[in-house]
């Protein structure tokens, strides 16, 4: 997975630098690095995995905003981890 993760974002023009703002009145504004977001993924089951593998090749083929994807899973990203 890191290595479809890699090869999208670089394909994308994508920095694992670029820093999401992620807001929310339940945690607040949270700035989570593309390079986190990455980590957790490769953090996830195998299962998970496959599922946002899948979401990212479908927007990609239908050339949708991979940022867009990103964003989502940050915003889970951050409820996990508020929660703990």
């Amino acid at each position: 997975m890191k290595n479809y993760l890699n090869t999208l974002l670089s394909e994308k023009g994508i920095s694992q630098e670029t820093v999401l703002e992620v807001k929310s009145s339940e945690w607040g504004t949270n700035f989570i690095p593309i390079a986190s977001i990455v980590e957790f993924i490769n953090n996830l089951n195998p299962s998970l995995q496959a599922i946002i593998k899948k979401k990212l090749v479908d927007t990609d083929f239908n050339n949708g905003n991979i940022i867009d994807c990103l964003e989502y899973i940050a915003v889970g990203m951050t409820m996990e981890l508020t929660q703990e």
